[in-house]
């Protein structure tokens, strides 16, 4: 793609070709950006890096867009709870157990493979071959909503506002213990912060575990900046339910930040360590309920963005899934 820089550019090769760039290309300033990265502009025949560079009208850029590989994935008939649908994206309602795209060890019976099924192949070919329309995800163990792109213009415009920490996601879990504003153990843990109305507000960065690599660490230096802010939506006994609102989007996010302020997760074993509730608690069988829980007691429960073509503001809810449900119904039965 070739592309001549209009009259009154301003200062930088990046905002010129952000203003100058054809519609249809659908190429936003972060896919811009990672062109640059990738060595894939030139600015009158040569290859350029610095986005901030010098420009002037007439500039001739050529930019070199790698064709989306075809995918080699299986289209599998697996069904699928759609919360909408339209020419651009679905937004679908995950269960617990699925993997969102295939990776060594799930090669099949991800929600790629259902999605391809579904649209026949038809999805953005952005997210490469082996996560075709994929912006984001939640774990294997989480349900609950998930965007999917199925045109190049609708992934540009999602990922634009994933990058911009736009989007709102609500997660809905059980913890062990109840992370309240009053508890002053909390305020002495690092990272924690209080605002209006009791919301918990957990500030770290994290990165990959220097032993474990299919872990997160909590950091304060180096890694990706992460914010979560927590609501006590119900207090349990020694399990509370609790609202997480998504500032970032990191790996694992909600499971490390609740784990730091020692709230960990019902039924995570990868940062729940061995923590259990007793049979002082609930009595022995609803303890034992809560502790052999097969799966994170976590759940996205609403999802809402600004569309990528109709710029309308939309926002989708999901009920919590019978588990889910079924294991709150126990532990609120112990209230009674």
């Amino acid at each position: 793609m070739t592309v001549i820089i209009g009259p009154d550019p301003g200062p930088r090769l990046d905002k010129a070709l952000a203003r100058d760039v054809p519609e249809d290309a659908h190429l936003s300033r972060s896919r811009l950006a990672r062109l640059f990265t990738e060595g894939a502009v030139a600015l009158n025949g040569a290859p350029i890096t610095d986005a901030r560079a010098k420009v002037a009208e007439g500039d001739q850029v050529t930019i070199t867009v790698q064709e989306a590989d075809e995918t080699e994935i299986t289209a599998e008939n697996i069904p699928l709870v759609i919360a909408h649908e339209d020419e651009d994206l679905i937004v679908v309602n995950k269960p617990a157990g699925m993997v969102v795209h295939p990776a060594p060890g799930s090669p099949s019976g991800t929600l790629v493979n259902a999605l391809l099924h579904h649209f026949g192949g038809n999805l953005s070919g952005v997210g490469g071959e082996k996560r075709p329309g994929i912006v984001h995800r939640i774990d294997k163990d989480t349900s609950g909503l998930l965007v999917v792109a199925k045109s190049d213009r609708a992934h540009h415009g999602l990922a634009d506002q994933f990058a911009a920490h736009t989007v709102d996601r609500e997660y809905q879990a059980l913890c062990h213990g109840i992370p309240d504003a009053g508890d002053p153990r909390l305020r002495g843990v690092r990272g924690v912060s209080f605002e209006t109305g009791g919301v918990l507000k957990i500030t770290t960065h994290l990165a990959r575990h220097k032993t474990d690599r299919q872990r997160q660490a909590v950091l304060f230096q180096g890694g990706r900046h992460a914010v979560t802010r927590v609501q006590v939506e119900e207090q349990l006994g020694p399990v509370a339910r609790v609202s997480c609102r998504l500032e970032t989007g990191r790996t694992h996010q909600i499971r490390v930040h609740m784990s730091h302020v020692g709230h960990a997760l019902i039924g995570d074993p990868t940062y729940g360590g061995r923590r259990k509730v007793s049979d002082k608690a609930f009595g022995a069988e609803i303890a034992e309920t809560v502790n052999r829980f097969p799966r994170l007691a976590l759940h996205a429960a609403r999802l809402g963005f600004t569309h990528p073509v109709t710029k309308e503001n939309i926002s989708f809810s999901a009920d919590l899934p019978p588990d889910m449900a079924d294991l709150l119904t126990a532990l609120r039965s112990t209230a009674l």
